[in-house]
This record gives C-alpha cells, structure tokens and sequence, in this order.
C-alpha cells in the first residue's frame, strides 16, 4: 500500500465529498476504494473497520478514521488549514458548522420524492440567501481579508467554496445579491489546488443522480 491516505465510500459525492475537497485543496494525492454491493460494506463491519459500521472510512497515517467531523478535523490540522492559535479554530469550527447545516439540506435533496424537489429547493434557496450566505458576506466585509480566518487559507475556506458550488447547481444566481461572496469565489476556485480539483477527470465526483441513489438505498437500507 502506498502512503496516499486510501478513502472507502461510493463513488459519488456523498458525506467524503467533504474529505474529497479538503484533501484535494491541501494538495495531498488519495486513493478511492468504491462500495458498489451491501456485500463489501457487511464486510467492513464484520473484519472490524467500521467503528460505528458507517462509512465515510479514511485510513491515514495508520489509523482507519471514521465520523466524517474528525476526519476532517485530523486532515485540517495535518495540513495546517486549522487556523494558529484556539481562538481561529473555534471560529473555524463555528463557520464549518453552519456551512455544513446548509450542505445537509443540499445532501438530502436527492432522496427526497419527485413531488417534493421544488420545495426542498426552495428551503435551500432561503436558507441559503436568509440564513447562511448573509454570515459569510458580512465576514468577509468586516474581516477586510481574503480569507474567512486570520488572513490564512483554512478549511472554513475550502468548506465554504464546497457549498457555494453546490447551491450554485441547484440555484446558478443565488449568489446575485453577494459581491463579497462572488469575489470569494473567484478568489479561491483560482487558487492551484482547487483550480485542478475542478477539473475533469479530478476525483471531484459529479452531482448524484438516480444510480447512486439507487446504490445508497440498496447498500445501506
């Protein structure tokens, strides 16, 4: 095995999109193995792997990581994207927290019936531009800085940029009444690693469709 930390999940976004991200913006190659039948995933838990039988399952540095939060929270610090001192942490912490409530919404979405997806979209266009959006506009208006944190690169960032990209699928111009947001954007998807994380063939993985639903339902339901 080589010393690239190796990811277990679907080949879909998912909650390792996340990981995916952070990995990918710290500039640090992985490995992906895809759970495509129930079978493969019962064996995870049977041989052990699974501490809490839930993927994501991240093996890094000898460890076999799972609960998506210290997996991000371990590739943070590693990379030294988690701020300098615990008071940039804490508000890290408290920005990835938000950002992700709203990618909840975003990461339900597929699941929900047919009849529902225009309200379910609705609830994330309003989320989005009443609740979520306005913090990080206003941050970054105060703050005076590129970065949503000190004046560093952090996965608040990188977090950040995740969801605006995401809404932006299902809403393109909600962000129209956030200039801050939209030079944000601009910002940090120029940004090299990110830059080629967005490129095609980047282990990014498109938004779900009806076969990786299927596939969620069938492995773990």
């Amino acid at each position: 095995m080589s010393g690239k930390p190796r990811l277990t999940y679907l080949n879909g976004r998912g909650r390792m999109e996340p990981v995916r991200w952070l990995l990918a913006a710290a500039g640090v190659e992985f490995e992906e193995v895809f759970l495509e039948t129930r079978e493969q995933y019962e064996k995870l838990i049977k041989d052990g792997v699974l501490m809490f039988q839930q993927v994501p399952l991240v093996e890094i540095d000898g460890m076999k990581m799972v609960q998506t939060r210290a997996i991000l929270s371990y590739i943070a610090g590693k990379y030294n994207l988690y701020g300098k001192d615990l008071k940039e942490r804490a508000l890290i912490d408290m920005y990835v927290e938000g950002i992700s409530d709203l990618m909840h919404m975003i990461l339900m979405f597929h699941f929900s019936p047919p009849d529902a997806k225009e309200k379910n979209i609705d609830s994330v266009k309003d989320r989005a531009t009443n609740r979520y959006f306005p913090v990080f506009e206003k941050v970054l208006k105060q703050h005076g800085q590129d970065f949503l944190v000190g004046n560093k690169f952090s996965w608040a960032d990188v977090q950040l940029t995740e969801a605006i990209l995401a809404v932006e699928e299902k809403i393109p111009a909600v962000l129209s009444e956030f200039p801050q947001l939209q030079a944000f954007k601009v910002r940090m998807t120029n940004m090299p690693t990110i830059k080629k994380f967005l490129q095609p063939g980047s282990p990014r993985k498109p938004p779900p469709d009806d076969h990786y639903v299927e596939t969620v339902i069938k492995i773990f339901k």
